[in-house]
């Protein structure tokens, strides 16, 4: 299951090693809605070797603003604690499973 990202512990999220993908999304975002499955099977399937979250930007924007979130669902992939690539709008499983293969 995806974690949940939030303003107070997305700093920790970064900070411990791994390789970490967020999800921005709102419940009211229609595309959100269609990548939220996707998020959970990639959570579900790299367990252990790949930090997955998804962050609610209604409630965290201090999270989104710094990273300049304008448009939701925006994925972002971090790598020791810096960010190295991202996706904006929806995309297809195998599309985000690359850019995760990629952090590895």
């Amino acid at each position: 299951m995806a974690l949940e990202i939030t303003d107070s512990n997305y700093q920790a999220t970064l900070a411990e090693g791994k390789p970490v993908v967020i999800d921005f999304w709102a419940p009211w975002c229609g595309p959100c809605k269609m990548v939220a499955p996707i998020i959970e099977e990639l959570a579900a399937e790299y367990e252990g070797k790949v930090l997955i979250g998804k962050c609610d930007v209604d409630e965290n924007g201090d999270v989104a603003a710094e990273f300049g979130i304008r448009n939701i669902p925006t994925v972002l992939f971090f790598k020791d604690g810096k960010l190295v690539d991202k996706q904006v709008g929806s995309a297809t499983k195998p599309a985000y499973a690359a850019k995760i293969e990629a952090l590895l």
